[in-house]
């Protein structure tokens, strides 16, 4: 369980001036202790330091350490810059797009278990969308630029991003969750409630325990 970016450097930043850091910490702590609730004893949170780049490569190498047999990386969602909009939050000039919304799932093809890192990625999916989340369908518009990316699932918002690191390096099944925009100030209100991270991290678990057994073994 990876905590996308670190202290040092903390990602996107929301509507209301909070890091991404914080937000992707919050959530996956959460995901673990459920995790482990449900049977998973083994599953191990990665935190890391530094900058932005080296701590890509020592996720992987942590994960390769731990023979871990499969990784989610965390993350919550912003707009390219060119999207944003001004407006002041307590007095303090903030940023904002409420123009788009919603989770998105990333496998890489360059992972050499794509295919067994796709149906997690599908099971996470249907997981979040059972529970009424809808994903974000923006990357699929070219106003997205280089962050536009191919839907490989779109009844479950699966996309594929090959040039993550921490997806095409890593030797296991592995998976980056967007939990949903902080940019957008409806949502970002959402995601930070109790409800919410309630719901996507049941549906994480549910995910796995649909996973787990029929792909790795017992937990």
């Amino acid at each position: 369980m990876d905590v996308g970016h670190t202290s040092e450097s903390d990602g996107a930043t929301s509507a209301r001036n909070v890091p991404e850091y914080l937000f992707n910490l919050r959530l996956a702590r959460q995901i673990e202790a459920k995790l482990k609730a449900e049977g998973f004893a083994a599953t191990k949170l990665i935190v890391t330091a530094g900058r932005a780049r080296p701590s890509l490569f020592r996720r992987v190498e942590t994960a390769s350490e731990l023979h871990a047999n499969l990784f989610l990386s965390i993350h919550h969602d912003s707009v390219p810059n060119k999207l944003l909009e001004d407006w002041d939050f307590e007095g303090k000039p903030s940023h904002f797009s409420d123009r788009f919304r919603g989770y998105s799932v990333y496998v890489s093809h360059d992972n050499p278990q794509f295919r067994t890192s796709l149906t997690f990625a599908e099971m996470i999916g249907r997981q979040m969308k059972a529970k009424g989340l809808k994903y974000a369908e923006q990357y699929t518009q070219p106003i997205m630029g280089h962050y536009r990316h191919p839907l490989l699932d779109k009844d479950t918002g699966v996309y594929s991003y090959d040039e993550l690191v921490v997806l095409r390096k890593t030797r296991m099944p592995a998976v980056l969750l967007e939990a949903g925009s902080i940019i957008n100030r409806d949502e970002e209100l959402k995601m930070s409630s109790p409800e919410r991270q309630e719901m996507i991290s049941t549906a994480v678990v549910e995910a796995a325990k649909e996973f787990c057994p029929a792909y790795l073994g017992p937990p």
